[in-house]
């Protein structure tokens, strides 16, 4: 699914955030030690080799919200952008600290001449958060974002299975139609 923002196209995709190999920077939806753990950390951490963690041991620990840059290391992509998403019933304000993540890394990213970058639905994994809340707050933080971004004209969320496909295709259609 392609819509365009402006002169940003937003792609919803179901695939591996780790196989986007046509995409400048990568999301990693991290935690607070920037540490492989389970679910999309852990795949970034595999895939990029253990450089990835020497360089993260540097940058932790995040607070909720905020995002950083590594290089990409044995990953296909420039970057790898970390991120810290709310976990959800424990961190105050979690709609406003999602939303946090996706401007953030949007902003490092275009400070960093990225054209292209890949998002995974931050923090509907482990973290807890409901994918039928998140959807709405990460589309809407992007396309917010969108006007104050100079070199960023792609971003494709990648999703895990069809049903998180379905759940963003439904919210994407119902902001932008």
């Amino acid at each position: 699914m392609h819509r365009y923002w402006g002169p940003v196209t937003l792609q919803c995709v179901l695939g591996d955030i780790t196989r986007q190999a046509d995409i400048d920077a990568i999301v990693n939806a991290a935690n607070r030690w920037l540490v492989a753990g389970g679910g999309v950390a852990g795949a970034v951490h595999a895939a990029a080799g253990p450089e990835l963690a020497t360089e993260c041991r540097q940058l932790a620990p995040l607070q909720p919200g905020q995002a950083v840059i590594t290089s990409a290391y044995r990953l296909p992509n420039r970057y790898v952008v970390h991120c810290l998403g709310p976990v959800w019933g424990s961190d105050p304000h979690p709609d406003q600290l999602l939303r946090d993540c996706y401007a953030n890394a949007l902003a490092l990213a275009d400070r960093h001449e990225v054209r292209s970058i890949a998002f995974p639905s931050i923090s509907t994994g482990s973290f807890g958060y409901p994918i039928n809340e998140a959807a709405p707050i990460a589309v809407k933080a992007i396309l917010d974002q969108t006007p104050h971004l100079q070199f960023v004209r792609l971003v494709r969320i990648v999703l895990f299975s069809p049903e998180d496909l379905s759940v963003y295709q439904r919210v994407v259609a119902a902001i932008l139609e």
